[in-house]
């Protein structure tokens, strides 16, 4: 089977379970096809979102701090980011730490050899000295293969409040697998998305433009145009909530009228109810307390945190016990 139909078979089977379920959801790693990406830059230019602009100040305003953080007692390090998109934040430190002349390998681990090829290519003309490694693979599997093949420290970059898309459980989970494939003293530099305003954190995923409502319906629109379903994407709606208690933030597609809809991929078909929501994404906010919680479960102790100057956001670095 080609890898274009095992991956048309993943998405289908996830809809279908997704769809099945009760309440009804939709996995958000499916928000991303060419016309997801190109919504989700306009969001994070938005005036609401300001989560991508409170990191970057950080990078922009610390990245000395955050330098001297990195290599304490060490003089060299390798850099490895987990999902490192486009690099447009981490273009700020890479290219800080090669001013300071500083001995360091950059590693991208992404499971698309794409868009390692493509990370590649800007690194080079923007940035021609520094040494990139990039690694195609899962993150766990690539970091277990740089823990057996490399002695040098590591310094692991988890940026933009990805963990943020994992609950408690989830989240305590991954980060303590990250640890199992670290040394003692090995780094990790997380981004968290901080408790705040309850207005603020809404206004961000519910924009007055409409984008981040596009986007979240643009799900819709990849299952009709990949799996030949017939959503009617008007009879459908956005809907985000914040709970200030928990920090949790949901996104719902929430269907206006009862109605049901055939996915041609599946031969099946799904029925919705008048107001009925299907949960899309979670994008939790941190307090320092969880934040220093989630540092101890997942066996790390914090060094330091390096907080916007609205405190929004803080990139907290943590090292391996």
């Amino acid at each position: 089977m080609s890898e274009t139909k095992e991956a048309l078979n993943a998405f289908a089977i996830d809809i279908k379970r997704g769809l099945q379920s009760s309440p009804k959801s939709l996995p958000s790693m499916y928000f991303y096809d060419e016309t997801g990406d190109a919504l989700f830059q306009k969001i994070m230019d938005l005036d609401e979102y300001y989560l991508t602009r409170a990191e970057f100040e950080i990078f922009v305003r610390q990245k000395e701090e955050i330098l001297d953080a990195f290599l304490g007692d060490d003089q060299t390090f390798r850099l490895v980011e987990l999902g490192a998109g486009d690099g447009t934040k981490t273009k700020v430190l890479l290219a800080h730490f090669l001013n300071k002349a500083i001995s360091f390998t950059y590693s991208p681990i992404d499971i698309s050899g794409n868009v390692l090829d493509q990370l590649k290519e800007d690194l080079n003309g923007e940035l021609p000295s520094l040494k990139v490694e990039p690694i195609v693979g899962e993150y766990f599997s690539a970091l277990e293969d740089l823990a057996s093949n490399d002695s040098s420290k590591e310094v692991v970059l988890f940026l933009g409040s990805n963990i943020g898309n994992f609950d408690r459980a989830a989240g305590v989970s991954f980060l303590t697998h990250v640890g199992e494939n670290l040394s003692s003293g090995d780094l990790l530099l997380i981004g968290f998305d901080l408790m705040k305003n309850p207005q603020k954190v809404l206004s961000a995923y519910n924009d007055k433009e409409g984008v981040t409502k596009a986007f979240n319906l643009n799900l819709l629109t990849r299952i009709n145009n990949e799996l030949g379903a017939n959503f009617n994407i008007d009879n459908f709606d956005h809907f985000p909530t914040y709970d200030p208690l928990t920090g949790e933030t949901k996104s719902h597609i929430v269907s206006k009228k009862e109605q049901t809809v055939y996915i041609e991929a599946l031969d099946e078909s799904f029925s919705f109810d008048a107001w009925e929501a299907i949960h899309t994404e979670v994008s939790q906010k941190y307090s320092h307390k969880m934040i220093q919680e989630y540092a101890e479960e997942a066996g790390f102790e914090i060094v330091r945190n390096f907080i916007d100057s609205n405190q929004y956001f803080v990139d907290s670095l943590w090292r391996k016990r």
